[in-house]
This record gives C-alpha cells, sequence and structure tokens, in this order.
C-alpha cells in the first residue's frame, strides 16, 4: 500500500512538518483539524460551539475534496479541553452523519498547545468509490 500526500489548491501547507491530508490504499487520514481559516491557517476564536462547527465544517471541505462525505468517516478522535463541553460538541458533531452512519469515536480531554483552541478532531475515512 502506497502513501500519497494530498494537496488541495487553496489550502494553506503546515509549515510545522505535517499535511492536512493522507490517503494510502482506500483509506484518508486527516490530521486533527481545529478551528481556522484553512486558505490562510489563521485561528477562528470563538466559544466550544464555533470552534466544533469550524473543525467540522474543515474535515468536510477536506474530505469533499478526495471524493467523500462525512458518512466516509470510519473514525473520529475528539481532543477537547473542558469537560463541561462534551454535550455540545456531540450536539453539533451528530449533525454532520446521516442516521445510522456515524463513525466509531474517542474522545479525550486534552488541552491544546495552541493558546485560544479548545477542540481539535481527527479522522480516518475510507473510499467507497474506487
Amino acid at each position: 500500500m502506497s502513501k500519497q500526500i494530498i494537496n488541495i489548491p487553496n489550502v494553506k501547507k503546515p509549515s510545522t512538518g505535517f499535511n492536512h491530508i493522507v490517503k494510502a490504499g482506500n483509506f484518508i487520514f486527516l490530521s486533527s483539524q481545529l478551528s481556522t481559516v484553512l486558505k490562510t491557517g489563521r485561528i477562528v476564536p470563538g466559544d466550544i460551539r464555533k470552534q466544533t462547527k469550524r473543525s467540522m465544517d474543515n474535515i468536510k471541505y477536506l474530505l469533499s475534496n478526495c471524493g467523500c462525505t462525512m458518512d466516509n468517516i470510519v473514525k473520529t478522535v475528539i481532543y477537547f479541553r473542558n469537560p463541561s463541553d462534551r454535550s455540545v460538541i456531540n450536539e453539533i458533531y451528530k449533525t454532520y452523519f446521516s442516521n445510522g452512519q456515524e463513525p466509531a469515536k474517542v474522545s479525550v480531554q486534552a488541552p491544546s498547545p495552541i493558546p485560544g483552541i479548545d477542540i481539535e478532531i481527527e479522522v480516518t475515512a475510507v473510499i467507497t468509490k474506487v
């Protein structure tokens, strides 16, 4: 199985030694997404609701450029700072999937090393169209 880096026009290439998207076989691996503008890398401040929505929208955008939808996600890992935010995160998160197509999920309380970031979400998706 070979590894392929997927670069999307108008998405800023990270300068800290990672890629947003790596394809291996029929799998798409996304680096953790947070509340940023993908075009510039600028952090978008806001409460947990706004940060969660921005992270999920980034994931949706990146996957759409790989021929995937949110329902192609097989596993999600959510890192969040404050355990009291979990219900709000879940409320927003579940709206991004078709009923019955939710992926496996792990939630971990872990502060981001980036100031002002309260959530990061990483996903693994499978390409079903070959």
